[in-house]
């Protein structure tokens, strides 16, 4: 393994060693804290424009499989961990971390002080940075962090979602199958399967999974689909997915959802459900500002507070911007918060069956405690 080097636009410079592919690449440097599910975070397209560096200190050491994958390919700019487990122990892996990595493009460092690149991240925020095996002179790299684009402003859905529209008809696989539908989705409720029209931003595999087991029909169609095209397709409900960059961006996507708040949800009682950017993109669309948080949320230990219920999930998350609470209208009001900052977690209209929230109950990294928002979008188009 030769030398990589990781630099901030602070001009703090970290040197371990490559692992994965060789070359450079340039993103917004942010952590994640969860203890598996890393071939999930390197699959998800929401991590598109970052390099993500894991806090728990060894990676790797279960391989990994096509089943586990969110996604065709990774979109992680390059990943950065502690130690690389050399050895790769599990009955579903075909395939070691650094060799996938590298049949992908994708460049990762290992064997830098992870610690104290997290505790850097917490004080200034998260930052450009830049990881290179190629140019190992450290005020070039620097210069190169600091010109970097960065996300904000930035739309990056694009280079994400489909091209075109598409039928999703396959639900939980594997030998833990069984054990989701038991334990996250529960019975599909009684009248027969509904018709999601999912509006893809940047869709996790196990997004459309769980609406096929929870009782739906699936069509799949790019976020930048016009409000028209979506109606035209007849949905019983209306999902909008997750996807990478800046919501601030995205102003033709919420144009698009104000009319099918007005034209499917107000004139028609459709159901609109959303997930992470398509959070933020409803709550745009229904009148609220969004912001850029100092570090993000990622990670599967998020605990955060139904304020219908007072209960708390533990919950799994992946995002670097959100709504502001303060900017919510009258007709919208607070159903989730974060425990750990106060930050907003979920929106709910009072008169339409519009809602969202800012984590993924899709996420199976060990908390089951969300699967039920799939089931409540399932009722709703059932009534």
């Amino acid at each position: 393994m030769g030398i990589a080097k990781l630099a901030l636009e602070d001009g703090t410079v970290f040197t371990g060693r490559s692992f994965g592919a060789t070359g450079e690449i340039d993103g917004e440097v942010v952590f994640n804290t969860s203890m598996t599910g890393y071939q999930e975070i390197l699959t998800d397209p929401s991590y598109h424009g970052q390099i993500v560096a894991m806090t728990y200190p060894l990676i790797g050491n279960y391989g990994v499989n096509p089943e586990d994958e969110e996604s065709a390919r990774p979109w992680v700019r390059a990943f950065v961990v502690r130690e690389l487990s050399r050895l790769a122990s599990n009955f579903r892996s075909n395939e070691e971390l650094s060799a996938y990595m590298a049949r992908h493009g994708v460049l990762g460092v290992q064997g830098i002080d992870t610690r104290a690149l997290v505790r850097r991240t917490r004080e200034v925020g998260a930052m450009k940075g830049i990881v290179s095996t190629a140019d190992l002179d450290d005020e070039s790299l620097v210069d190169k962090a600091r010109q970097s684009p960065g996300l904000v402003g930035r739309d990056l859905t694009l280079d994400v979602m489909p091209a075109g529209v598409a039928r999703w008809a396959r639900g939980f696989e594997g030998p833990t199958a069984e054990v989701l539908r038991s334990t996250q989705v529960g019975p599909v409720p009684e009248g027969g399967r509904c018709h999601v029209v999912a509006l893809d931003f940047g869709m996790k595999r196990n997004i459309p999974r769980f609406l096929v087991e929870s009782g739906c029909d699936v069509t799949i169609v790019p976020g930048s689909a016009p409000s028209g095209q979506i109606l035209d397709l007849e949905p019983g409900g209306i999902f909008l997915s997750n996807g990478p960059g800046d919501p601030g961006a995205l102003g033709e996507a919420v144009e698009s959802l104000r009319s099918l708040v007005r034209l499917a949800s107000d004139e028609r009682g459709i159901p609109i459900f959303g997930i992470c950017l398509g959070h933020q993109l409803l709550g745009q669309a229904l009148g609220a500002k969004t912001f850029k948080l100092k570090f993000g949320h990622r990670g599967a230990n998020h605990p955060v507070r139904d304020e219908r219920t007072g209960k708390v999930e533990i919950t799994t998350q992946n995002h670097g911007f959100a709504v502001d609470a303060a900017s919510l209208p009258p007709d919208v009001e607070v159903s989730h918060v974060n425990l750990y900052d106060g930050t907003l977690e979920g929106l709910r209209h009072t008169r339409l069956p519009v809602f969202a929230v800012q984590y993924h109950p899709e996420s199976s990294a060990g908390p089951h405690d969300s699967g039920h928002l799939f089931g409540e979008f399932r009722r709703q188009m059932g009534r």
